[in-house]
């Protein structure tokens, strides 16, 4: 087949030492067997075409890195995004973390009662704290907010007609549609209004055909200007006077609008979010929310309401197929538990919104320090996250350094464990007040090495600070 090749079969490693290398470096044996496989095979289809093939360790060795990569580990969250989904969203109290470790890794009372010895029901500890907290009949707990709606609509709409204002057809993240979704549980969709205006008019018009009503607040979205939309206790009116279940989604997971368990007014940013205790106040006979959101808590999704359509959701088919394991609902028990303990600012999320400028302010700027003043703290803002709160933000102090953006933030990427920035206009942008004050250090002295030979004090002219 000529000489156009630069190695021969001979020249092929073995499947185990190749492996065994790639084991070394860090892939775990079995992977690690399937990579130098692979590649392998690959070299030596190539050898049987007449063509030259890529080395077989710098391709496994590439390979693994990919895989590598996509192992979860712990990562810094210097973006200022506080629910950040591509980091797992809420971050977990660390008494919740310890309590849901605990009930992982040995036997727990997951569907146990434990005064008798006999079968309990799964997240009843939870199911009472939430009634206590939003004062709900009963409430059922499944594994995501979309899961809650899914079963909520196969169990209380069935078969019938839900109606949905035309703007509040969401998309939430991955693609997943409203109308899709709730083709899969079963209900069909009665479209009512447009998409910036609905009236009461439009829902009166169709509720003789109609199995339920479904409201979904604009969690990651909102309709401003010429628009119009009908009021919780506008639809709850109605749907009492029919005879027809009205479903909220209200997504975000606010229990209390009067957010209790901080002190003062609420913070101004949470005005258009609507709370799970009003909600319910207002007439509606199921509210659907996240537990990894607002709340603070783990991936969940929470049903709260009227107790006969809380037990028809309990005892539908795909209740089973939806339900939590123990160490969640140990996680979300834990975090309920800090509400009804008043120490709502202790779960981590509300610990960031507690956090004052000042004090930020004073922690960005001993940052600056150590990296000898090139950058500057700037006013900026921090994001709720997650899809809430669209458009919302929160008032912090920002680091912002000059230079390569791109390059320094592949070398806080590069770090262990990595840091996460946020770039903009050419410069890197470093928000504390979504990382914790025990790793402020280790930001400092990565940037510090980072940028190293860099000149201080140079910010393009839009990224000027403003006076505190």
């Amino acid at each position: 087949m000529g000489r156009l090749c630069h190695m021969e079969y001979r020249d092929l490693p073995r499947v185990d030492d190749l492996a065994g290398q790639l084991s070394a470096e860090g892939l775990v044996i079995d992977l690690a067997t399937t990579v130098a496989r692979e590649a392998i095979e690959t070299a030596r289809r190539l050898l049987d075409e007449g063509k030259s093939p890529v080395d077989p360790l710098s391709h496994a060795r590439s390979v693994a890195a990919e895989l590598l990569a996509l192992k979860p580990i712990r990562v810094i969250n210097a973006t200022g995004v506080l629910l950040h989904t591509n980091l797992g969203r809420a971050t977990l109290a660390a008494e919740s973390n310890d309590l849901s470790a605990t009930v992982a890794t040995h036997p727990a009372t997951v569907e146990m009662d434990i005064t008798t010895g006999n079968r309990g029901k799964r997240a009843a500890y939870a199911r009472r704290l939430l009634q206590s907290l939003t004062g709900a009949e009963d409430a059922l707990v499944v594994n995501n907010n979309a899961a809650a709606l899914l079963l909520a609509l196969a169990a209380v709409a069935g078969t019938g007609k839900a109606v949905v204002s035309r703007g509040e057809e969401i998309e939430i993240g991955g693609s997943f549609r409203l109308p899709e979704l709730m083709a899969a549980s079963g209900a069909s969709l009665l479209e009512v209004g447009t998409t910036n205006r609905t009236r009461l008019s439009d829902y009166e018009a169709v509720i003789g055909d109609a199995a339920a009503i479904l409201k979904v607040h604009p969690s990651n979205y909102r309709l401003e200007g010429f628009a119009e939309s009908v009021s919780y206790e506008a639809l709850a009116t109605l749907a009492r006077r029919s005879d027809v279940p009205l479903i909220a989604d209200v997504g975000s997971g606010l229990l209390d609008a009067n957010v209790p368990w901080m002190p003062g007014s609420p913070p101004q940013w949470l005005a258009e979010e609507p709370g799970v205790r009003q909600t319910l106040d207002d007439g509606a006979d199921l509210v659907l929310f996240s537990g990894d959101k607002l709340l603070g808590g783990p991936q969940a999704g929470i049903a709260v309401g009227r107790a006969d359509l809380i037990q028809r959701m309990a005892t539908h088919p795909l209740a089973r197929a939806l339900r939590i394991d123990g160490s969640t609902h140990a996680a979300l028990a834990s975090t309920l538990e800090m509400y009804a303990s008043g120490r709502g600012t202790s779960i981590p999320f509300w610990a960031m919104v507690s956090l004052s400028y000042d004090e930020l302010e004073l922690r960005h700027q001993q940052l600056l320090d150590r990296l000898e003043g090139k950058g500057e703290v700037v006013r900026g803002e921090s994001v709720p996250g997650a899809g809430s709160v669209p458009g919302e933000t929160i008032p912090s102090p920002n680091l912002h350094l000059a230079g390569s953006a791109d390059t320094l933030w592949e070398k806080l990427l590069a770090a262990s464990p990595p840091i996460l920035a946020r770039r903009r206009e050419g410069t890197l942008v470093i928000d504390l007040r979504t990382v914790d004050p025990a790793d402020d250090a280790l930001i400092a002295e990565t940037l510090s090495a980072s940028t190293s030979g860099v000149r201080g004090g140079v910010l393009p002219p839009q990224l000027t600070p403003v006076a505190e």
